[in-house]
Order: C-alpha cells, then structure tokens, then sequence
C-alpha cells in the first residue's frame, strides 16, 4: 500500500469541475480535507464533494455529508479538521487488512499485528515468492471515458526490459527485483489488455462499488482467453501474481488507491490469491517503477509497509511518523525522482527473506560496508533476543538505487522483527520495527520533521561515531548497552570503512586553548575561531571558559559547535549593559552544554561569536575547552 500524509491532490467529480483536496491515509483508511482544513465525503446523491459532519457519538462516530457542496462556502458553525470515530476508523481498516490474510491463517492473526507488523517473523501472512522464476500476470483496464495511449509494449518494457531506463527510469521492475536479490529472484510479467470496465473510471473509486474493479478486470482477461494456469510457477493450483494497471494518473481512492490485497478466485483449474492495483499514467512517459516496486514488495516478498499510519490511533493518538522515510523502498523510498529512481529496500527486509548471508560484526575489528553489495548483512546480534533484536550495518552512499536520497554514507539500523512502525517512541514495548540512528541526534524521522535529510547518516569519523554514550546511543530496546560501537568512519563512496569495539582509553583528559586577542566584527558574521582535538571516544564530559572583553554584553550571542556540527548556545543576548563575559560553564546537568555530550572528540572545535548592535565594540581574548572521553 502506499501512504498519503497531507498532500494536496486532484480529484474528478461527476457534476462540476476537479477538486483539490488533502489526503491523510492509504487504501485501507483515509480521510479528506479541502484547502482550509474542512473535512469532506464524495457524496453520490449529488455526484460531488460535500462538506461532511459526524453522525453518532464517541468511538464510533462517521462521517455523512452535508449535502453542500465544497465549491460554496461551508455552512455555519461547522468546525474544521473533524475526525470519525477511533472503533470506526480501528475497524474498517482492521476489515480491509484481514481479507489479504489467506484463510488458512485467519484464525492464528491479530488484527491489530497487521499495522505495519509483520506477524510472521517479521513479514506479513502469505507464501513468500522470493526464490526462482516468477512470472505475473499484468492486466491492463480502461474505462468508457478514460482510454489510455500506453500500451501493451510500452508497460512490458517498464516491467521486464533488461536495460530499461525510459523517461528516466533507473531500471525495469524484473531488474530491481533481480538487483536486490542478488539474482535469486526473476519476476517477469505478460503483459494483457487493455481491457474496457463496464463503468466510468470515477465509479470505481466510490465506497458504493466497493471491491468491483479487481473481479471485472479477472473476468475480462478470462473472458479474453487468457490462461491463468500459466502463472503458477509452484504447480500449487495458486496464481503467483497478478497485477491491475487502469488508465489515467493515479486516484487515491477507493478501489484506485494502489495497493496489494487478496481476491480468490477460480479460473479454470487455478485460483487467483494477491493481486496488486496501479496506474498506468495519461501516457507512456508517465509509466514510472516506484509503486510497481512497493506494491509488489508486498505481494511477492510479503515485506510490510515500514512507515506509521498515524491517523488510524493504534497508538491512541493521530501522530504520524516517518518511519524509515526514503531509506527504503518499502517506506517513502518508493517515490523518490517522482518515481523513476526509487531507492534500495533496506537490508533489513532483504535479510528477512533470505537474500543476505550475515557478516558478524560483534568481534572488534576492522570492517568494510560496499555500496550495491545485496547479499551480505553486516549483523550485530542481541544474545539475549537472538535473530529478533539487532543492529544492521549498511552502506547507503548516494550511488545506484541510492542516488536520490537526501544523505550519504553509513546506514546503522535498530531493528526488531517484533516491533512496528506505528510505534516512534522509542521504548521497551512501543518502538519501529526498523529504526535508523540518525547521526544528527535530531530523530526528524520519528518526529515527522521530513522523510530523511542530509544529517542522517554517519559520515567521516576520526573518532567514535556510535557508542552506549553517543546521541544517539547504541541501546538494546530495554534501555541496556549493546556494545555496538563504531568508530573511524570513512568518507561515503562504494566501500566505507568502519571499525567495531571500543576505541581509546575511557576518561582521558584532553584539553585546547586559543589566544587569538581578535576583534569581534559587527553584524551577522561575527568571529568563529577553532580549537582542534586530537583523541579517539566520545565525550563524557565538558568544560569551557570563555573570556571576552565588551561593552556590553546583553549584544553578544556565543554558540560552541562540535566537530559533527552539533551545537550548544551558552550566551545568548542577556546580561543588558554588563560589562565583559568571563565565564565557565560545564556539562553537569542541567546544563547548556548537554547537547554536545556524546559527540567524537576529535576534530575542530568552533566558539562562534556575533554581536548584534553597533557600534559596542568587543575582543575575543582567550577561550579553553577540557574533557574527559568515553568510549
């Protein structure tokens, strides 16, 4: 399935023109909202978007329309960004997830275990394709009043061309899959259709026809001759694949939204079991690979979506994360480049179904992660939790698969096949099911700040990089130390180096001081001088001085910057006309300094100092920075 979160997209309606909407959701739940925040249903009485109320009370309160249109303005005192009911909510969804678990395992499955969990050992419910020839069947459907110009060579070529790369495409579908799976996984597709739906494409989208798009898309093929026998690789009397392509951009909505599910049906002497829905685009230079990819992530693989559904309120509550955002193509990853340049599945799910062999990495040495190396893991296990908690080593250099992404270099996952990416906050019980160590401490990805940046991912260390002291800290889930310690990072490329095991000797002094005697300039840019470090670790602890000669030092704002970037602002504007800042701060909590406890030792140590007012003038006349190291 593919999330939506806030993003305004275009919808047709039957009467009046396309609508612009926000959408907070994916297939199996979503909400609607116009432009200023009020919420909305298609109503089919009157064929167009109408402002919508609740009916009921509490958990189980849903949405009915009002009957007015979203094209005048709402009526009075109704209030914005309303929602429905959480029982509601909990089980539409919880309805639409079970009927893609085959029947044999309904009865062994939780719902709730199926919000971006995998019950399975970490995979969702389903016979894995993983290993081997696999050949799907692709069926492509228009409507009376959408046609398409795509057509049957132009989709087999985005799904099984060798050397794809059409309108930007970094590959086709069968070289991504060949790609991740080191070549244990060749999923082609015959291409049918397309093949004309008996009703209007906006139909189909409607709760009202619910479910009909996937039956009559199986019977026009069947009616057309085509043999479904042909795709069963297994000899199990199952299909192995099929997948639904429909004319025109995609429509998040109703049986529209892309997504991976479960229709039985018998065909001859087969039966049908996952299928997958897509879009084929307005034309050929729209066909892209990145949802194909997800979805049939999900329908071959049985990997789960690892982003947070947020407004469905597993959590008791609408907070929506990110998840792994761009760091996987089961995550956001999908859609980076619009599509056509989707990133790497995580080594995480690639291990799940076997396409790694595992590189210990727990004894203390040096150690080489290679960009584009699919089938090896570089593992750290917890002895305590054996194959389902560990850390996860990658190597995610903007090159290949990874060339969109935001950041560059060395990927550290914390993952548990237990857990689950509903779950952001980080403790015992509710924590991601895979977790990225941001090396920027910032956890944006947890806080929904964005789908990656360029701080996440560790970059060239001297010194440690990831200790039980580091921010953010190599923990098992409990709180306790892991003893995964990283150190002597190299730079991002297609082999970075790394190191495994404690480095240095823990609480070693070290200590730098500058003299510069230098003017402090007025304005924005101010005076920035460095005092360089020499020593392996983190720091355990810290101590500055700072002596300034002003005039006033109620003008002045001093920040002291770590080597990684990281920054802690210990005067900022107060004292009024006080004359000269002498002062020496230390991280004993609570203290200004906490946010740089933790950081690598070595390197260029920065006191930037900027003076707002004019025409004061000031001297930096000596600073002194002392620590002791961890480890």
């Amino acid at each position: 399935m593919s999330g939506i979160f806030g993003s305004t997209l275009t919808f047709s309606q039957e009467e009046g023109e396309d609508v612009r909407l926000v959408v907070f959701g994916d297939d199996k739940y979503a909400r609607y909202e116009t432009l200023d925040g009020y919420s909305v249903v298609y109503d089919p009485d009157r064929g167009t978007y109408c402002y919508a109320r609740t009916d009921g009370a509490g958990g189980t309160r849903r949405f009915v329309s009002t009957g007015t249109p979203v094209s005048v303005p709402p009526p009075e005192g109704l209030r914005r960004h309303l929602r429905e009911g959480q029982l509601y909510r909990r089980e539409v969804f919880q309805d639409r997830m079970m009927k893609g678990v085959p029947d044999e395992d309904r009865a062994e499955i939780d719902p709730d275990a199926l919000f971006t969990r995998g019950p399975v050992k970490g995979l969702l419910p389903g016979t894995a394709l993983t290993e081997g020839e696999v050949q799907g069947l692709t069926i492509l459907v228009d409507f009376p009043s959408k046609q398409t110009e795509v057509t049957e060579d132009d989709v087999s070529a985005l799904l099984n061309s060798p050397h794809f790369t059409a309108n930007g495409n970094h590959c086709s579908v069968k070289e991504f899959f060949r790609t991740m799976s080191t070549g244990r996984l060749v999923f082609s597709n015959t291409v049918v259709g397309p093949f004309r739906m008996s009703r209007p494409r906006l139909a189909y989208s409607l709760d009202e026809h619910e479910g009909e798009l996937v039956p009559e898309a199986l019977q026009a093929a069947a009616d057309a001759g085509v043999d479904f026998s042909r795709f069963d690789s297994l000899g199990r009397g199952v299909v192995d694949s099929v997948c639904i392509m429909y004319a025109g951009n995609t429509v998040f909505k109703g049986d529209l939204w892309p997504h991976n599910s479960r229709f039985p049906a018998q065909i001859g002497g087969v039966r049908t079991d996952f299928y997958t829905v897509t879009s084929m685009g307005e034309r050929a230079s729209d066909l892209s690979i990145g949802t194909f990819c997800h979805e049939s992530g999900h329908l071959l693989c049985r990997w789960p979506d690892l982003y947070d559904y947020g407004t469905l309120e597993r959590e008791g509550d609408d907070f929506t994360s990110a998840g792994l955002g761009t760091y996987c193509a089961m995550s956001s990853g999908n859609n980076l480049g619009d599509g056509f340049l989707p990133s790497a599945v995580s080594v995480y799910l690639r291990r799940l179904v076997g396409w790694t062999e595992d590189v210990d990495i727990s004894v203390p040495g040096a150690y080489e992660a290679r960009q584009g190396e699919y089938d090896k893991a570089l593992v750290y296990q917890n002895p305590d939790r054996p194959d389902v908690e560990y850390y996860l080593v990658e190597n995610r250099s903007k090159l290949g698969f990874d060339t969109a992404l935001t950041s560059s270099g060395l990927a550290v996952y914390h993952c548990d096949i237990q857990g689950s990416n509903e779950f952001q906050q980080g403790t015992l019980v509710r924590h991601y099911q895979c977790a990225l160590l941001q090396a920027d401490g910032h956890m944006d990805l947890e806080h929904n700040q964005n789908d990656g940046d360029g701080g996440d991912l560790y970059g060239p260390t001297a010194g440690t990089a990831v200790s039980h002291s580091s921010r953010p800290p190599s923990l098992w889930w409990d709180g306790s130390e892991s003893g995964l310690t990283l150190s002597n990072v190299g730079a991002p490329g297609e082999v970075i180096t790394f190191r495994t095991g404690e480095q240095g000797v823990a609480g070693t002094k070290i200590t730098g001081r500058s003299a510069p005697n230098e003017a402090i300039p007025e304005g924005v840019g101010g005076l920035t001088d460095a005092i360089s470090l020499v020593g392996a670790g983190t720091v355990r602890d810290l101590t500055v001085s700072i002596d300034i000669e002003h005039g006033h030092i109620g003008d002045l704002r001093v920040v002291l910057l770590a080597p990684s970037g990281r920054r802690a602002v210990i005067h900022n504007r107060t004292g009024g006309a006080t004359k000269n800042l002498r002062l020496t701060l230390t991280s004993d909590p609570p203290s200004l300094l906490a946010p740089l406890v933790g950081d690598a030792v070595a390197g260029a140590w920065k006191l930037k100092i900027t003076d707002a007012a004019q025409p004061v003038a000031g001297t930096l006349l000596s600073w002194e920075i002392t620590l002791h190291t961890g480890t």
